[in-house]
C-alpha cells in the first residue's frame, strides 16, 4: 500500500484514479492543486516522503498557444517543487500522451514537460496514454466517446465528418497502470485497447442508445461492450431514471417484463427485505446492476464516489420501475414500508466470489469532500 500525491485529482483521469484507490482500500492521496503547483515550497512539503507522485494535470483543449504553455508550465512547476524537496518522492509517474512529440503544440508540450520532469533526478516513469474513455468524461473535452454519448443521451445524432481509426483504453485500466497494481479482473494495467473507426464507434454507440431507450440491455459480449455501455449510462443518469416497466394483466394476475437482454452473460436473483432494513452500501467498477421492486415500497439511494450529494428514488411494487445502478456510485435499497419488500436484481455477469466487483462504501457517510474539477 503506497502513499501517493496527485496533480489533476479533480480531472477525468484523476477522479478515476481516486475511485480505484478507494476500491483498493488505499489511503486518500495527497492532492496538489494548481495553486499548490505555483508555490515550490508547498509542492516540496506535500510530496516529501511519498512513494509516488502521479502527475495527471494537463491542458487538453483551448487555443494552441495556451495548450502548449499550460502543459509545459505544469510540468516545470512540479519539477521546481521536486528540486526544493529535502526528502523527494521515490518515483514520479507522468500521464503523458501517445501524441507526445508529434509536432503539434499539444504533443510537443507534453514531450517538453516529460524532459523537464526527467531532469529532476527522481526516478521517472513516462506513461504514454492513448485515447481514454469512461464514465463521466466531459463531452467536447475529454474524448469523442464522451461527446457522442452525451449527444445520444440528449436525443441527438452524432455526425462524422472525417473517419479515422481510434485506439481507445478504458480509464480504469489507465489508472491501474499509473498506480502500479496488477490485473484485478475488473481492471487491466496492460491497457487493452479497442481499435475502432470513428464511424463504427458512432454506429456502435447509436445501437446501444437505441436498444437502451426502452430499458433493454444491448449485447454485452466483451469488456469493451460493457465499458462503453457503462460510459453511455453515466450520461443518462439520473435524468433517465426511474424507467417505467411494461405490465400486462388478465384474470390470472399481472406480468412485468423486467429485463430484456440482447446478448452476453447475466444473472437474475430475488430478495425479501424486512421493514426498515437496508441492502447495498457498496459500488461497482464495471458490473451492470438493475433493481426492480415487485412488492412493497422502498427508497433507492445513490452517491457518486468522492461526492457528497445523495440522490433518492422512491419506488413501489404497485408501479414497477427499473433503476440501473451507475458504475462508481455507492448505492443502497431500504424497505420504507410496513410489509416485506420483494426485489428483483439483474447483473450482466455471473457472480464470482473471487472477483465480486463489490466495494464497500456507505451512501450517507462520504469520506473527504470532492476535489474541484480542474484542481
Amino acid at each position: 500500500m503506497l502513499r501517493l500525491a496527485v496533480t489533476g485529482a479533480g480531472g477525468f483521469l484523476g477522479w478515476h484514479v481516486r475511485v480505484l484507490l478507494r476500491a483498493l482500500g488505499w489511503p486518500e492521496p495527497t492532492v496538489l492543486t494548481r495553486a499548490d503547483l505555483a508555490d515550490p515550497g508547498m509542492v516540496a512539503a506535500k510530496v516529501s516522503g511519498v512513494d509516488r507522485v502521479l502527475h495527471l494535470a494537463g491542458v487538453n483543449r483551448g487555443e494552441p498557444a495556451d495548450v502548449a504553455a499550460g502543459n509545459v508550465q505544469l510540468g516545470a512547476q512540479l519539477a521546481d517543487g521536486l528540486k526544493h524537496c529535502a526528502n523527494p518522492p521515490a518515483r514520479v509517474i507522468y500521464a503523458n500522451s501517445v501524441q507526445a512529440g508529434n509536432g503539434t503544440p499539444y504533443g510537443d508540450a507534453k514531450a517538453s514537460a516529460a524532459r523537464v520532469l526527467a531532469s529532476t533526478g527522481v526516478d521517472f516513469d513516462d506513461v504514454l496514454l492513448p485515447n481514454l474513455y469512461g464514465e463521466h468524461g466531459r463531452p467536447y473535452y475529454n474524448s469523442a466517446v464522451a461527446t457522442f454519448c452525451r449527444m445520444l443521451a440528449e436525443g441527438g445524432r452524432p455526425e462524422v465528418h472525417a473517419d479515422r481509426e481510434l485506439s481507445l483504453v478504458h480509464v480504469t485500466d489507465a489508472a491501474a497502470r499509473l498506480i502500479g497494481v496488477p490485473s484485478g479482473g475488473t481492471w487491466d494495467p496492460t491497457m487493452p485497447a479497442l481499435r475502432i473507426g470513428v464511424r463504427d464507434l458512432v454506429d456502435r454507440l447509436t445501437g446501444v442508445a437505441t436498444t437502451y431507450r426502452a430499458g433493454e440491455i444491448p449485447p454485452l459480449v466483451d469488456r469493451h461492450d460493457v465499458r462503453l455501455f457503462n460510459t453511455y449510462r453515466s450520461h443518462c443518469f439520473p435524468a433517465h431514471y426511474p424507467l417505467a416497466l411494461p405490465r400486462r394483466a388478465d384474470a390470472r394476475g399481472e406480468l412485468v417484463e423486467t429485463v430484456k437482454a440482447h446478448g452476453g452473460a447475466g444473472q437474475t436473483f430475488c430478495s425479501t427485505t424486512h421493514p426498515g432494513i437496508t441492502r447495498g452500501e457498496h459500488f461497482h467498477l464495471a458490473k451492470v446492476e438493475r433493481f426492480v421492486v415487485l412488492r412493497g415500497s422502498a427508497e433507492i439511494s445513490l452517491r457518486r464516489v468522492g461526492d457528497s450529494e445523495v440522490l433518492r428514488f422512491p419506488v413501489s411494487g404497485d408501479e414497477p420501475v427499473l433503476v440501473d445502478m451507475p458504475t462508481m456510485w455507492a448505492h443502497r435499497l431500504t424497505n420504507t414500508g410496513s410489509d416485506e419488500l420483494v426485489t428483483m436484481f439483474w447483473t450482466n455477469e455471473l457472480f464470482d466470489p473471487d472477483r465480486p466487483d463489490t466495494w464497500p462504501e456507505p451512501v450517507e457517510a462520504p469520506r473527504p469532500a470532492p476535489v474541484a474539477v480542474g484542481a
